[in-house]
């Protein structure tokens, strides 16, 4: 088996006892993202970087030390965490110069646990989108058919790991981008709790809904960088102290008078019948295994996405309303007026406005509007107050139904990827995408997306796991009893190298 075949526990075992290097390691995978730079997964690698992280845990441990749980592992990491130096611009004009003071919690995190940092993954502009197709770079192409969309925003992160350019990725989900993207390119993909992993040193797009996770091929890869990357955080207001739980220990256990929650309105119209179909054969399957299956509603569930696409963008109004050309950001280079009305304009704001126009891309610029809109005088208690109310309606369904249940289950998406370009002209189109995602943003819940199948066409299928909050052991232990009787997350694109 060749290293970039390897699952990230063996890369680790491996290097901890020196059947190979962590340089090798870095090489391999180096030599494979080469051969695959037409997938557009990477927006900034340096080889001489990762080669130099992996030569001083070699260094580590030769000296008989200890580098860490991660020693020498390479980690993808989405666009949008700060690393020191490095630059970090997400997938914007507006940052392309940006390189932040600072680490991120989880970048700090990884490094503190003897990971090797491996390059920018690709991504929708500040995270908005389901395609990878709003990245200033250009889009991201689905390793099972570079026809397809990788899904988004963490599109490039899932392809990473789907094309075997990086045996794990850190992600961000604001509304789906973890867990639709691992869906669409057949990988394993955790949105944590809102809480669960600091967001310190995450580039905002919806603060009160972004959380921060990881893409691998199986659910002990998951227990492991989960491990890693969790805790509290002081840096982080909104960061849960608890206690983090040895993940690793728990996912092979059994879980007792297991009870689980089919959701009716994940099965409805738009539902693609090779989608349900996948999906049904895996409940059938945790039937089989002993779990007691039960039919569970979320009533307003219904309204997630119309909920969402007003808190979303006015948080994203709010927290984009600093990149100005001021103090950091793209700043244009000419703002001379172009009509006697910015003539009217003092110069200061005539740049300003050429700075967001030119900086910022029309994904960004639709969602700035809609935010804004919606926070405007008149409208608030019309738009978002309404919207917020709403939001507590669905945490109270999840409530309701975690009161008899212990995971609900249900399709990941609606279909399996779909065609470059297809919904871009179609906003609402493309929105509907993350139909069975968003309102576990809402609730503030952990959801896992995980293979359970094949199309016709060959592209992959992502069945979701949701429970409540802090539950994600209990997560990955039932992803871990479907892992255990399928072979899906074995399944390989076939990719020409």
């Amino acid at each position: 088996m060749q290293l970039t075949e390897m699952k990230a526990a063996e890369l680790v075992a491996g290097i901890a006892a020196r059947k190979f290097s962590a340089v090798e390691v870095a090489q391999a995978f180096l030599n494979r993202t080469e051969k695959l730079k037409h997938l557009n997964v990477y927006v900034h690698l340096e080889p001489e970087v990762v080669l130099d992280q992996a030569k001083a845990v070699d260094k580590r441990i030769a000296a008989g030390e200890n580098p860490g749980p991660l020693a020498g592992l390479p980690v993808a990491i989405k666009d949008l965490l700060c690393v020191k130096g490095e630059p970090t611009t997400c997938g914007s004009r507006m940052l392309k110069n940006f390189r932040p003071p600072y680490d991120a919690t989880v970048i700090e995190k990884l490094k503190s646990a003897g990971a090797v940092l491996y390059g920018k993954a690709n991504m929708d502009e500040f995270a908005m989108g389901s395609s990878t197709e709003n990245s200033c770079y250009g889009p991201t192409l689905n390793p099972w058919d570079t026809k397809r969309i990788p899904g988004g925003s963490s599109g490039g992160s899932a392809a990473a790991v789907a094309a075997m350019t990086a045996p794990v990725s850190l992600g961000s989900d604001t509304g789906g981008s973890i867990r639709q993207p691992a869906a669409l390119c057949g990988v394993v993909g955790l949105k944590p709790t809102y809480g669960r992993v600091s967001r310190y040193g995450l580039i905002a797009f919806a603060s009160s809904l972004d959380q921060i996770g990881p893409f691998t091929w199986d659910v002990p890869d998951m227990a492991l960088i989960m491990e890693a990357i969790s805790g509290g955080d002081s840096r982080d207001a909104t960061c849960v102290p608890d206690p983090v739980p040895n993940y690793l220990a728990e996912i092979e256990k059994k879980p007792e008078k297991l009870r689980i929650g089919i959701v009716r309105e994940f099965f409805g119209e738009g539902l693609d019948p090779e989608v349900e179909k996948s999906v049904r054969d895996a409940i059938a399957l945790y039937e089989k295994l002993g779990a007691e299956i039960k039919e569970v509603s979320l009533p307003h569930s219904k309204y997630g996405i119309a909920a969402y696409y007003i808190v979303a963008p006015a948080e994203c109004s709010s927290n984009l309303a600093r990149y100005d050309g001021t103090l950091f950001g793209h700043r244009s280079a000419d703002y001379s007026p172009a009509n006697d009305d910015e003539k009217k304009l003092p110069a200061l704001v005539r740049m300003m406005m050429a700075s967001r126009a030119e900086g910022f891309g029309a994904e960004v610029k639709r969602r700035i509007m809609l935010g804004t809109y919606a926070l405007s005088a008149g409208y608030a208690d019309q738009y978002y107050n309404k919207a917020l109310k709403v939001r507590r309606l669905i945490r109270n369904d999840f409530e309701t139904a975690f009161k008899e249940v212990d995971v609900l289950i249900g399709p990941t998406t609606p279909t399996p990827a779909f065609a470059l370009g297809e919904k871009s002209a179609d906003p609402l189109a493309m929105y509907l995408s993350d139909i069975y995602t968003i309102t576990t943003n809402l609730a503030g819940l952990p959801g896992l997306s995980m293979p359970c199948g094949l199309s016709s066409g060959g592209l992959p299928i992502g069945l979701q796991l949701v429970g409540p909050a802090l539950s994600e052991a209990k997560l990955l232990q039932v992803a871990r009893m479907f892992e255990r009787e399928t072979p899906w997350h074995t399944k390989r694109p076939n990719l020409t190298v």
